[in-house]
Order: structure tokens, then sequence, then C-alpha cells
């Protein structure tokens, strides 16, 4: 299970970014790529120690290229410090180059124990470091590779990954066949953006970054990041204290259009979540068996019978966002209700069946988010959910391009692009989460920010945020088995009155 580590830097870069702002701090910038090793050794080492205080036996596994070389140092810097240490070479280590060949050559002085891999090896250790790949891999893992990372993974040893855990895709956050799951990871330079979505949180670990000192103009060269990660902190500025002579009125009407038979819940949570950020007035549009029940058990929210078009219009005419998805389904009834809410000049937060009819309907809107899992992405692009997963990056390049307004692609770390082809990820929430009923309620809350005037782009961000940091403070208190979508809404509250 990964663990959040909220000193970390805001950019995120692909792999080969990465290289790029290696190179530039080697060649343009003149800071020997040795150095660069050993501060990045030096470093893990520390993080190393204030994991395990109490490590005392240490087993470094080297590969063949320059993440081998930060293992030989770390394994060096662990002797000279008085530690047991052992190294297991997976590549002939001969055939290294460069600073790993440097590296190696120095490990040699120090008469540490280098033996070839065997289970047995891995007995009594205190922490296994690997530095067996860095960003560079592009391939599965297989053969005798495989078998250590799978040896690896069944021990309750504690693993420190020197740069990413390795088998973890640097750009996509997949694994390739295998990967090691560290319980630290130690990244430098820019923080990979694989590390924060898809299988990359659970197979880092806590991530520790160093820039290994590299000026700022090594950044300046390179120029934008690949996407930046999001933090409530900073976005929450956005949420402006009210004023004391305020009414409903300021703070927005949101109109929620779905809950079709056996679905009215979706459609209330989603209105229930709208309130609980702010919105001055909610308004559900929904079948008329349901209209009077909704408005018994929560009557704060105004419940209309709609069947025809004709009792649409006046709820559209008085909101200022819509909502429509949740529970909304895939009757004549709702293709009715989404064609007219299509036609809207109003901003649209489109999710669940709303999405489902939208792949048939190939629109677009730079007015409308849309809120789709990997099967409703799938779905939209006419593809596939493994597809979609195997590199949510590209995925949200996608949709962005064919929808045109704000896309937020959930999932783990979920991922979302702004008009303005920006790219965010958010690291907060957990699997408590998959349960059902919780992506109604993020559409609830941003439509809830954007009836109070904030910006769709920002909206989309911060509604992400709120509801995520919700999830995990709801989890604290309970756990995460049995998160139920509406244990959200009393820290949504308080998470935007901060």
């Amino acid at each position: 299970m990964s663990v959040r580590n909220e000193n970390l830097p805001d950019c995120l870069y692909t792999a080969e970014q990465v290289r790029e702002l290696d190179r530039i701090a080697i060649e343009e910038l003149e800071i020997p790529g040795y150095t660069l090793m050993q501060r990045a050794a030096a470093f893990s080492y520390e993080i190393l120690k204030q994991s395990w205080p109490q490590a005392k036996k240490i087993i470094v596994v080297c590969g063949g290229g320059n993440n081998a070389g930060d293992g030989y140092v770390l394994a060096r810097m662990a002797k000279d410090d008085n530690k047991q240490v052992s190294v297991i070479n997976l590549f002939e280590p001969e055939k290294l180059a460069g600073d790993a060949k440097t590296a190696y050559q120095e490990l040699l002085s120090v008469n540490i124990t280098a033996n070839e891999y065997s289970a047995a090896a891995f007995e009594q250790s205190d922490v296994i470091v690997d530095a067996i790949f860095g960003t560079g891999l592009d391939r599965e893992i297989e053969g005798k590779v495989k078998e250590v990372v799978d040896t690896i993974n069944s021990l309750s040893t504690p693993v420190l990954s020197i740069d990413i855990p390795s088998g973890l895709h640097a750009n996509t956050g997949n694994i390739m066949n295998v990967a090691i799951k560290a319980n630290v990871s130690t990244t430098f330079i820019g923080l990979k953006q694989g590390m924060f979505t898809a299988d990359g949180p659970q197979y880092s670990g806590k991530i520790e970054f160093n820039n290994l000192d590299v000026p700022d103009e090594t950044y300046q060269h390179l120029g934008q990041q690949s996407a930046l990660r999001l933090r409530l902190s900073k976005l929450s500025g956005v949420l402006k204290p009210r004023e004391r002579n305020s009414h409903k009125g300021h703070f927005g009407h949101v109109l929620i259009v779905g809950g079709d038979y056996g679905y009215l819940g979706a459609a209330r949570m989603a209105a229930e979540a709208a309130a609980r950020v702010g919105s001055g007035l909610v308004s559900i549009a929904t079948r008329e068996k349901h209209a009077g029940l909704l408005s018994t058990v929560r009557p704060e929210i105004m419940s209309h019978a709609v069947e025809t078009l004709d009792q649409l219009m006046p709820l559209v005419k008085h909101a200022n966002v819509i909502a429509i998805g949740p529970g909304l389904g895939k009757s004549e009834w709702a293709k009715l209700l989404f064609a007219r809410i299509l036609e809207s000049s109003l901003p649209l937060v489109i999710d669940a069946d709303a999405l489902n009819l939208l792949a048939e309907e190939q629109q677009s809107s730079a007015r409308w988010v849309i809120t789709p899992h990997p099967g409703e992405a799938a779905r939209l692009l006419d593809s596939s959910t493994q597809i979609i997963q195997a590199d949510r990056f590209a995925t949200l390049k996608k949709l962005h391009d064919k929808y045109q307004g704000p896309v937020v692609l959930k999932g783990s770390g979920t991922l979302i692009a702004d008009n303005d082809d920006n790219y965010f990820i958010c690291d907060a929430g957990n699997p408590g989460m998959s349960s059902g009923g919780m992506g109604d309620v993020l559409t609830g809350v941003i439509a809830g920010l954007i009836a109070q005037g904030i910006d769709i782009n920002q909206a989309a961000k911060l509604g992400v945020c709120v509801h995520a940091n919700a999830a995990d403070k709801a989890a604290a208190i309970d756990g995460e088995r049995g998160l139920m979508a509406m244990d959200l809404m009393p820290h949504l509250r308080k998470l935007v009155n901060p």
C-alpha cells in the first residue's frame, strides 16, 4: 500500500524528460555523472537508515546499468557504516561501462561479497535494496530476473527501490509482467509520472525525492513538465470566505438530471454532494414516481417530476449548471432528456449513463466536463478497457482531443486535462472508493463548485481533490473496506470550509 509524502514537488516528468534533465546537468552544466550517482546513493542510504534504523544486514540486488551503479555506491557506503552488506549481480558486472563501471571497481576495493542469485541469499536480511532497473526499462521482465523479483515480493523483508521499482513503467505506471513491490522508493531529479497512476502508487510505496542539487536552470532548459500533482492546500484558495450579506441566489443552482426507475439513489447522492460543497440550490429532474420520495428523505433538495421536455425546460431555465448521468439509464426517457440537455448553453458535468449516450452522439464542447472511469472511456473512444489502462496519459489526451472540455479520467491516480491542454494528477484517494456511488458524488461535487462561480477547469481539479481527500478522511476513521459514498458527505463539507 502506498504512503503519500506531502513534501514532494508538484512537477511530474516522463522517463524521456528525466533523461534529458540528466543530460543537461551533465553535458551543459558540467556536473560529473559520477557525482550525481554518488548523491543519489547517499540520499538513498540516508532514507534507508531513517526508514529501518535497526537494519544491520543489507542485500543490494544490482542489474546492468546506471541503476546498478547507484546500488554499488550505496553498498560501499553501508559497508563504511559498519553494516553487513552483500551484493547480488544479476548481470555480468565486467560488462558495465561509464559511471556504473567506476562504481563497481570502487566496490571491489572494500571487499564486499558479490554473488550470483540464489533464493537462499535473502535469508535473514533486514533490508533488500532494488537496484536492478531504472526508468529506461521498456520491456517485460522474464527469465532469471523475473524469478528474482517474484522471490523478493514473496518475502516479508522490507524493500527500498532506487530511482523506481524495477519493472514499473516510468511513463504509464503499469507493471511489465512483474515488478518489485517497494516499501519505499527514492527517486531523483524529476518525479516520474508513472509512479503516481495505475499500478505506480501500490508498487512504489512511500516516495522520497531528491533533486541531487542540480541547479534550477536545468529545468528551465527543459521547459514544461508532463503533468502536475494536485494538492488540495494549493487549490482551496479559490473557495473565498462568504460575505455576511449573502443569500442562496449568490451560490448558484445545480440541476441534476437522472434517477430512472431503480436508480434514484445515484441522483440523490450527486444532489446532496452538490449541496454539501456549497451550491445555493439543488434540483433533481427525475421520474414522477421518485419525486415525492426524494423530497421526503432529503427535503432540502427540490425534486421535480419530469416525464416530458415541457416539464424539463423550466428547470433548465433556472439552473446555472447541469449534471447529467447519475442513474440516468439508457431508456427512451433518458435519451430524450440527454439530447435536450446537450442543446443547453450551460456548463455541463457528464457522467455515468450520459457518457454512454455521448459515445453514441459523438458531440463535443469546451463547456462540458466529462468524468469517465476506464470502461466508460473505452466506449467513448471505441476501444477496450485494457487499451485504456495500458497508457492512461495517452488515453487522457485522446479524450481531450475528441471531446474538447475538461476530462477527468478516474482510477488509481485520477488524471485531469483542462482546456489549456495541461495535465494533472491527484494522488489522494484509496481503494475503499471502489464502491457504488462514488462517481455520482464526484459529479455532484464538481457541479456544486461550478454553480458557485468557480471556473470549469478549476472546479474539475478542485472537485477531484476534495472528493479524494474526503474519502481518505472517511477511511482513516473506520478503514477502507466497507467505505460507502455517503460516508464522504460530512468530510466534503469540512474540506470546502478551509
